[in-house]
């Protein structure tokens, strides 16, 4: 294997890790600042409600005779 072929794919892979690492920081920097509590607060509020209906819709007798049928 060509030596500059093996030298652009490591700084291929370091510089994907740097990115992610500092993406990364900043994500955590940008939460425990604050500003973005609300944002997944709400967010966590959204996916609770989401949630809730599945769970209505998965435990509801007609879906899960449904489910019986189309096993048989």
């Amino acid at each position: 294997m060509d030596i500059g072929v093996v030298v652009i794919v490591v700084v291929a892979i370091v510089g994907g890790v740097a990115y992610d690492a500092l993406k990364m920081r900043y994500k955590y920097r940008h939460l425990a600042s604050g500003k973005g509590f609300d944002e997944l607060q709400q967010e966590l509020l959204a996916v609770k409600e989401r949630l809730a209906t599945l769970e209505s819709i998965v435990t509801d007798k007609k879906y899960q005779l449904k489910e019986e049928i189309n096993r048989l």
